[in-house]
């Protein structure tokens, strides 16, 4: 029984070690993975990303328990979805839509029966008392189908932009990582000697084929020459633009903090001219 735990509670307080221990209580000799507890508190959509980019490297048997929840106490609904890439537990706020894209869930239920919470239930934290019992009784083997009703029109996040516009490529920020890396929604990206070809990940964009070194970046106002395969390939301190490890164009400062430096949120359009398209 593996159940993963992905929330915006930070690394100070006990909150994560609470529902660890309910979980536990319920489901003995489980074992927990930590996927990340430092989420930007209530981002919804960087733990879309998260999910998208880890959740498919996890056994296809996994719980994943996800609680980046805003809403928690409002109408809002608890839910579980059951996907290619595991059962997933958290809020009906969108916070699975991008990995939806890739494992479309075939069943989602509200998670409405008493018998798979706590007695008293408190307002302000259902990760303690709605999902974690939940992850714990569908990590043991309980049927989705026990939890509650069928929920046919789950809450989802509208998809990152990625546009083909002639010879330009239009995307926009997804992410910003711990160190600092800029990661936008133009990708995948895989290289073929000194070309990179196009596949999408999100939208109907076309595939194309372009020249990596005959193509030039812009974000923030600002131009980061062309795409590079690796941060040592200009001078500490330097901006620049790559292919990070999931294929997706990441916009970087070598040896600092790119998303400061450049002054770059979630959602801040980030634009490739090719100068070179092979096809496409």
């Amino acid at each position: 029984m593996l159940i993963s735990l992905t929330t915006d509670f930070g690394e100070q307080d006990g909150y994560v070690g609470v529902m660890k221990g309910v979980m536990a209580g319920i489901a003995p000799g489980a074992t927990f993975v930590d996927l990340t507890h430092v989420l930007p508190p209530q981002d919804i959509r960087s733990a879309a990303y998260v999910l998208w980019t880890a959740l498919p490297y996890f056994p296809p048997e996994s719980v994943h328990l996800v609680v980046v929840d805003p809403g928690v106490g409002t109408s809002r609904r608890p839910i579980a979805a059951r996907t290619a890439c595991g059962t997933l537990v958290g809020p009906d706020n969108g916070v699975f839509s991008y990995l939806w894209t890739i494992a479309p869930p075939t069943a989602i239920v509200e998670l409405a029966n008493p018998r798979y919470r706590r007695t008293d239930v408190c307002a302000t934290f259902h990760g303690r008392d709605i999902f974690s019992p939940a992850a714990a009784y569908l990590a043991r083997g309980v049927p989705l189908e026990e939890f509650g009703p069928p929920v046919t029109d789950p809450v989802t996040l509208s998809l990152p932009a990625l546009e083909v516009e002639g010879d330009v490529l239009r995307g926009e920020v997804l992410y910003v990582d711990h160190f600092g890396n800029v990661i936008t929604s133009i990708g995948r990206l895989l290289w073929e000697g000194e070309q990179l070809h196009l596949r999408p990940a999100f939208g109907s964009a076309p595939a194309v084929t372009l020249s990596a070194a005959r193509c030039a970046v812009f974000a923030a106002g600002r131009a980061l020459g062309a795409i590079r395969r690796t941060y040592g390939e200009v001078a500490p301190g330097e901006a620049l633009a790559l292919v990070g490890s999931e294929g997706l164009l990441e916009l970087a400062v070598s040896h600092g903090h790119g998303g400061k430096a450049l002054g770059l949120e979630i959602g801040a359009p980030v634009l490739v001219q090719m100068y070179q398209r092979v096809n496409g």
